[in-house]
């Protein structure tokens, strides 16, 4: 029987340029590559900040992604979503009462 490799491990390995040995570290063309996405919607999301981590390393300050926090934040992801998470699913949810604004005015 063999064994299925990590799903990092799995989407890096399909990746352009990808060595045998795999990184720690993703340009914006590869970390975009591997979360499916344009390196546009990277920029965009960085100048936000939002999205997944960054950082500038070297002497040029090249935007940088770990892959272990590229991972970290696609759960992250799949957690605050309620079609992922039962425990935010509006319909499971306790009925709220509503609050009567027009009394404290």
């Amino acid at each position: 029987m063999s064994e299925v490799a990590p799903l990092s491990q799995r989407r890096y390995s399909a990746l352009p340029n990808a060595s045998a040995i795999g990184r720690a570290f993703l340009g914006v063309q590869e970390a975009a590559a591997y979360l499916g996405i344009s390196p546009r919607t990277l920029y965009v999301w960085r100048h936000r900040r939002q999205g997944p981590p960054s950082f500038r390393m070297g002497a040029r300050g090249r935007v940088t992604y770990r892959l272990d926090a590229l991972d970290a934040w696609i759960r992250e992801q799949e957690l605050a979503d309620s079609r992922s998470n039962p425990a935010l699913d509006p319909v499971s949810a306790a009925p709220q009462r509503r609050v009567d604004h027009s009394a404290t005015a």
